[in-house]
């Protein structure tokens, strides 16, 4: 039979080795980051609607998918905060999240004529990647344009 200190470290070492598959896969695969379908999600300290409740995010806000398990997703927001969500309020649309102040381009260059001021946490809409690490973006009000990777949260790497 199995003691309670065992298995507590049992549980332990299996814990280590689903989180590690979990990260080669994500390496082995790409990040992936999905978006909040309704107006006000909860994210959770664990998974469950009995856990404590840490924030509450608007309508497409991107997050990072971690690991899925039985109607609960576990993600990252742009803080890095690590947190809990229940699956069904997730979509695969994908939304990208400005992290500082930038200029929206017109074409895929750092000279090329801007189309709108994007300020810091300004929601867009992914349309497509670009080369040379740049990538096409929707504002909701329809205008298109470039920005690089690097200056965006919900963009896998």
């Amino acid at each position: 039979m199995i003691q309670a200190g065992q298995w507590r470290a049992i549980r332990g070492v299996f814990s280590a080795v689903l989180c590690a598959s979990g990260f080669a896969w994500s390496v082995a695969y790409g990040v992936e980051f999905r978006a909040t379908t309704e107006p006000a999600v909860v994210l959770y300290d664990g998974p469950s609607l009995k856990s404590k409740k840490l924030f509450i995010v608007n309508r497409d806000y991107p997050l990072e998918v971690l690991v899925q398990l039985e109607g609960w997703t576990k993600v990252r927001d742009a803080l890095g905060v690590i947190s809990w969500t229940e699956g069904k309020s997730l979509e695969r649309a994908r939304m990208v999240l400005l992290k500082s102040a930038q200029i929206v381009r017109q074409e895929p260059r750092e000279d090329a004529i801007g189309v709108f001021h994007g300020q810091r946490d300004l929601l867009l809409e992914f349309v497509a990647t670009a080369t040379g690490g740049w990538v096409q973006v929707r504002h909701r009000d329809g205008a298109v344009g470039y920005l690089r990777s690097t200056d965006l949260w919900g963009v896998p790497r």
